[in-house]
């Protein structure tokens, strides 16, 4: 696995703004049909973009290397890794074993390995490698709990948690501060000086701005600045191969949920020798551990949970394809997730239940039966549901 970088095309178009000749069109009764463009790949708006973060030597380059298959150096390297991975879905090959269309895409997460830069300074980041993370829409610490004779100090993870939950707050403190004072002597709108106020207080006290509810804050107005401490966190405590399918310490495991993130268990070194072997030797020796699947399904199920998404499905001669969408979204809306043209012109949705496909075999016999329903655009998408749009512009 991992991500290899496309040949460019010569520019017909804006960068970004697919001309008419090369944007993609759908058919209006069918699913989309993905075209190349001429220009750069635009970056989907709901993709997950991890940034692992971890101060040096707590193993987070070899989580990287374990997770996206790439046998990247492992050091205090100040190079930034980036790999895309595909989230395995049974659903979707069995979609795909049926329909047997020419391609089938799976959803991905991008990861970014950011660099354990420090400066000399014990459990500090630098300002650089903060900022690596501000444009992700999730992070990924990586916490060291196992012994490291090449480092000074000893292992103490949620040290680390603290140190960096504090730069993070510190970091964006500074951003909303100076954009709350920028507000005011413009006269902005006032619900976004309430916003920034809000959030100056909450990071005031020290509390990630991650634990406050939709209704204590509008996050309308903090989009762009890439707020630390509003990013979904996933702390992976990394720990020796005698403690991989250990739980984690009721102490760390209250911080964080605190610190309103989710955690995990394992054992980088364990798991990118494991991501080397051929699927039998895999099973083989995860069952010698004590571990139900590989890290990469494992990550992948707590990021969704952690995020709250869903996925939904559109079937095609041409592709089978996996969409991401959070939980909560109704049917224009994941339409959009699809093609802009189909938001714009939605009529209708016809909905297949996944389990529904799998007793009957195809749309048709499932339509047969009776089990296809026609939703409007208010309809909030279920997890696993196959839906194709109806729509007109």
């Amino acid at each position: 696995m991992g991500s290899g970088v496309p040949r460019p095309r010569p520019p017909r178009c804006t960068p970004g703004v697919p001309c008419r000749r090369c944007r993609p069109r759908p058919d209006r009764d069918s699913a989309h049909r993905e075209q190349p463009s001429c220009g750069p790949e635009v970056r989907h708006p709901l993709a997950m973009r991890f940034g692992l973060a971890g101060f040096p030597g707590s193993g987070k380059t070899t989580l990287f290397n374990a997770m996206t298959g790439l046998d990247v150096p492992v050091g205090y390297g100040g190079e930034v890794r980036v790999g895309t991975v595909r989230v395995p879905d049974s659903r979707l090959d069995f979609l795909s074993r049926v329909i047997s269309p020419r391609k089938t895409t799976h959803a991905t997460i991008n990861l970014r390995d950011v660099p354990g830069e420090h400066g000399g300074t014990p459990r500090v980041l630098s300002p650089r490698a903060l900022q690596e993370i501000r444009d992700r829409n999730a992070l990924c610490l990586v916490l060291r709990d196992f012994p490291n004779p090449a480092l000074e100090a000893d292992s103490d993870p949620l040290a680390e948690l603290r140190a960096f939950h504090d730069e993070c707050v510190l970091a964006d403190l500074a951003v909303v501060e100076r954009r709350l004072d920028r507000a005011r002597k413009e006269r902005a709108d006032v619900r976004e000086i309430d916003a920034f106020e809000t959030c100056t207080a909450a990071l005031g006290e020290g509390r990630a701005l991650r634990l406050l509810s939709a209704a204590e804050l509008h996050r309308g107005f903090l989009k762009g600045y890439g707020l630390l401490t509003d990013l979904p966190l996933l702390a992976a405590v990394n720990v020796d191969e005698e403690r991989a399918g250990e739980e984690l310490p009721a102490g760390l495991a209250g911080e964080i949920d605190e610190m309103g993130g989710a955690a995990m268990v394992l054992s980088a070194s364990v798991e990118a020798e494991i991501a080397m072997l051929d699927p039998d030797d895999q099973a083989e020796f995860l069952e010698d551990l004590g571990l139900p699947e590989p890290i990469l399904s494992r990550f992948i199920r707590t990021a969704y949970g952690l995020m709250d998404l869903i996925s939904f499905f559109t079937l095609g001669n041409e592709d089978v394809h996996a969409w991401t969408i959070p939980r909560g979204t109704v049917a224009r809306a994941a339409a959009g997730q699809i093609h802009t043209d189909m938001e714009r012109g939605f009529i209708r949705a016809e909905i297949i239940a996944y389990e529904a496909f799998a007793e009957y075999g195809s749309e048709q016999a499932v339509k047969e039966a009776g089990l296809m329903r026609v939703e409007g655009k208010e309809y909030v998408v279920a997890d696993g549901e196959i839906m194709r749009v109806r729509f007109n512009v």
